[in-house]
């Protein structure tokens, strides 16, 4: 089963890749690596705000982590078109860096970035197992709970 029908069987709908919000560009290919820069969570189109351990639970951020997961293979899909290429040639999902905005004492960013990790389990299979860091932060851009990047290797 392609990439694509995996997606269209869990319902999701690829987003367009998202205009940066800064001096920066949403990917860059080197190689066969594709660098993905960091999404933050966003719910109807608006930053997802909270801060874990004061106003948001590990519960209600995981699907946040999960909006970010797809968002970000939506950024995946153009840099696989830049390339000559179709999310059917990812080789592997390498790394996945989480960072979650959390109070000091907040011990669960691990348990909020599943939320990301599992879908990508989920759409590529064993592909999509990979390396992964989850940091708690004091604070995102525009207050969003979580902010994820990505690296890819192309087929």
């Amino acid at each position: 089963m392609s990439i694509y029908d995996k997606l269209s069987q869990l319902g999701i709908v690829l987003p367009p890749v998202s205009v940066p919000a800064a001096a920066y560009v949403p990917f860059v290919q080197t190689g066969n690596l594709v660098f993905l820069s960091g999404h933050i969570a966003r719910q109807d189109g608006k930053p997802w705000v909270g801060q874990l351990g004061l106003t948001m639970t590990t519960d209600e951020a995981k699907p946040a982590a999960r909006a970010v997961a797809i968002d970000l293979l939506g950024t995946l899909a153009a840099a696989c078109l830049a390339a000559g290429k179709t999310l059917d040639d990812v080789k592997r999902i390498v790394k996945v860096m989480s960072l979650v905005n959390s109070t000091a004492t907040y011990t669960e960013q691990h348990l909020v970035t599943n939320g990301c990790s599992e879908l990508l389990g989920q759409v590529f299979g064993p592909v999509g197992a990979h390396a992964r860091s989850a940091f708690g932060v004091a604070q995102l851009p525009m207050g969003a709970c979580v902010e994820i990047e990505l690296i890819a290797e192309l087929g």
